[in-house]
């Protein structure tokens, strides 16, 4: 089976892996997500801007991924930005 042109062309190692994209001129990441047959090329997060982190330790970045989490709001769809920014910046 050859491997698909998505994955080639976005230069990811496989489908759901995101991968950083520190030459893109606005988005961070972007991954090639796969949700049973659907396939599509998602870009996230915005360049130069890091999130809080999994566990943030100081009050300043606790409120900053409250504050995202207040705007954003939770995701459970795969096929969205939203979804692997949660999972990969904050």
């Amino acid at each position: 089976m050859a491997k698909d042109y998505r994955l080639e062309k976005a230069g990811v190692s496989g489908y759901n892996k995101p991968k950083r994209t520190p030459n893109h001129k606005t988005k961070s990441h972007i991954v090639v997500a796969k949700v049973g047959d659907k396939i599509k090329t998602i870009r996230f997060g915005q360049q130069g801007v890091t999130g809080a982190g999994k566990n943030p330790k100081t009050k300043k970045d606790k409120m900053r991924r409250k504050q995202y989490y207040a705007r954003h709001g939770q995701t459970s769809d795969k096929l969205s930005a939203k979804y692997w920014s949660h999972k990969v910046k904050w």
